[in-house]
């Protein structure tokens, strides 16, 4: 590049082209297009000095730098497009459109115009020419005193497909591995500016392909990713504008997650693990039992996770673990056979992973016949035997208890005549309650035949089968045993109350011949009473006070009285042991009394001190 100055009074000039531009379509090629019928739209580049109209007003075309001076009253921007249909021009500021107003004109040959221009006015300004058929673009940009200026992006790119993304400086780009990223850094200024690159403040070698103001990343990894600077400086200054590079990584399938290895060590014998696939993993449970989810994924940044089932989400009894990686599921019973997912999503895509599970029923199983009930006779009867199973295995019945059991008809078995034998009635009562009893009972010989008729037969018949039962026997063999107590006791234990005390006596165990034997063989009989309450004079007592003494103080803390306490018999009105009058409350032999305040102890005169002692002595005195 040659930039071109040209000195004008009250402001400077400069002419810039990039090497892109050289290959750009000349104004003669231009026009020969008009004779086509339809033409996208083109911008003329003029590779010219700014013109002087005046000593303070430069015109310029697209392609240059414009450096404003103190002197500069107008700046007026060419920008000539061809196209058919004609194309529509319109002017943007930094990226964002410009807003017309009484000092930034658009002129009727779409020139923008600015006057009075300020410092607030530099940037690239950007002529957009467009009609059916497309768009072009070309900048310039106005400086201010020949200072360095970049042309800065605030867009935010997501890049989750393409190999190649181009993203001008300032931009924020978030892109998946292995892209090839170009960071573009448009720089103006008098004279020229030299560009910087740097990553996280650290200035790029020469390993990074570095041209023209271009960054370009090749293949690019996570070791990638930070914040990319480009630094644009001449002898005026220099600014610096940042990109931030964050690499996405779809989510993808991991073949194992720790956590979920850490909470089943944690968990009950019943509880089932399992990993979500892509493809689909099965989990088979028995009902009741609980079950572990892992969703083993992996992704930049680290994606968030959602769970369905059978396509909604959950919203019955569950738990989620491992910020979400785990799901927990209490108890199987509460679902039914379905799919459960998990949704890894992050800015880079979404995967879905899932678990079908299958719940295994408790069914009941006939596989043989119980035992015939009767060897003979008319009531032999075999049920079927079921058995609760649990995929194939047998469990307790208890888990079928839910599960309707199958028809199950009774069969009959041996039905046939019995041979003969000896039938017996219940034992009759025996004839004594202890000391030795006897019972009874009917012993016949009898045959039950097949159709449930029992027919007498001798007792040689039965004889001959076994041995013929007893019809009588011992019975209550224990001894006769009996509760004996005493005559009762004097009536002088302690007062219970008033003429009334307690008396004793002893009580025995013994048979009836007189036997004294352990209180345990009668415990099974009612027990008489060893004590009861009586009458007695001796208990016919009360407390007797006196009156009290007088106080021993008139006023203070530490006056008390006292008085006579005496425990006497009612009718002989005499002192007795006070334990006889203890059934009731002891009255009080003294308290205290004059609690009150003294007066300070003064010496008074004549008058004075007769009048305290008569209000001492309670008279009155004149």
């Amino acid at each position: 590049e040659h930039p071109f100055h040209r000195h004008v009074s009250g402001f400077t000039s400069s002419l810039r082209t990039s090497s892109a531009e050289a290959f750009l379509p000349t104004s003669a090629d231009l026009i020969n297009d008009l004779q086509r019928p339809h033409q996208k739209p083109a911008i003329l580049r003029k590779i010219s000095a700014a013109q002087q109209l005046s000593a303070s007003e430069v015109v310029t075309h697209l392609g240059q730098t414009v450096v404003l001076a103190s002197g500069t009253l107008s700046v007026l921007l060419h920008c000539e497009a061809v196209g058919n249909p004609k194309p529509t021009i319109s002017w943007a500021k930094n990226g964002e459109e410009v807003k017309y107003n009484d000092r930034i004109l658009l002129q009727p040959d779409d020139s923008l115009q600015i006057l009075a221009p300020v410092e607030a006015d530099v940037g690239f300004y950007a002529c957009n020419a467009s009609n059916a058929l497309g768009s072009d673009s070309v900048s310039i940009a106005v400086t201010l005193a020949g200072k360095p200026l970049i042309k800065a992006s605030r867009a935010a790119v997501i890049n989750t497909e393409s190999s190649a993304v181009t993203i001008d400086i300032g931009s924020m780009l978030k892109t998946i591995q292995k892209a090839n990223v170009t960071i573009n850094c448009q720089v103006a200024g008098v004279p020229e500016a030299k560009v910087t690159w740097f990553k996280n403040k650290v200035r790029l070698s020469s390993d990074y392909h570095l041209h023209d103001g271009l960054l370009l990343i090749a293949n690019i990894s996570l070791s990638d990713q930070g914040l990319y600077s480009c630094k644009a400086a001449n002898i005026h200054g220099e600014v610096t504008e940042t990109s931030q590079l964050l690499i996405l990584e779809p989510p993808r399938p991991l073949p194992y997650l720790e956590d979920l290895t850490a909470v089943l060590s944690s968990a009950g014998p019943s509880t089932h693990s399992v990993l979500t696939s892509p493809s689909g993993t099965k989990l088979t449970v028995s009902p009741g039992s609980s079950a572990l989810i892992g969703c083993a994924v992996n992704g930049h940044p680290t994606p968030n996770i959602t769970w369905l089932y059978s396509g909604e989400p959950l919203s019955l009894r569950h738990h989620l673990l491992s910020a979400g990686r785990i799901l927990q599921i209490l108890n199987v019973s509460d679902f039914t056979d379905g799919e459960f997912s998990c949704l890894a999503q992050n800015e880079a895509g979404l995967l879905t992973q899932k678990v079908f599970l299958a719940i295994q029923e408790y069914q009941w199983s006939v596989n043989k016949l119980t035992a015939c009930s009767a060897s003979c006779g008319h009531k032999g009867v075999q049920l079927p035997h079921l058995r609760c199973l649990l995929n194939g295995a047998e469990v307790n019945t208890s888990y079928c208890r839910d599960t309707p059991k199958p028809s199950l008809q009774p069969i009959m078995c041996n039905r046939r005549d019995c041979p003969p034998r000896w039938m017996v009635t219940s034992w009759s009562v025996c004839t004594r309650t202890c000391g030795g009893g006897i019972q009874m009972r009917r012993v016949t010989c009898q045959r039950l035949t097949a159709k449930g008729n029992s027919v007498p037969m001798s007792n040689e018949a039965c004889a001959q089968v076994s041995k013929r039962p007893v019809d009588t026997q011992n019975c209550n063999r224990q001894p006769c045993i009996e509760w004996v107590a005493s005559s009762w006791g004097q009536c002088n234990g302690p007062c219970v109350g008033l003429r009334l005390a307690v008396q004793h006596r002893q009580i025995f165990c013994q048979t009836q011949d007189g036997t004294f034997v352990s209180s345990d063989q009668c415990s099974v009989l009612p027990r008489p009473l060893s004590t009861q309450n009586c009458w007695t004079d001796v208990c016919g007592v009360h407390w007797r006070v006196s009156l009290w003494t007088v106080c021993t103080a008139t006023c203070g803390n530490y006056g008390f009285q006292s008085r006579r306490v005496d425990c006497v018999n009612i009718r002989t009105n005499k002192p007795v042991m006070e334990h006889h009058c203890s059934w009731r409350p002891r009255p009080s032999n003294w308290q205290r009394c004059n609690i009150t305040p003294c007066e300070n102890g003064t010496l008074l005169r004549g008058g004075e001190a007769e009048q305290c002692r008569g209000r001492k002595e309670g008279r009155v005195v004149s």
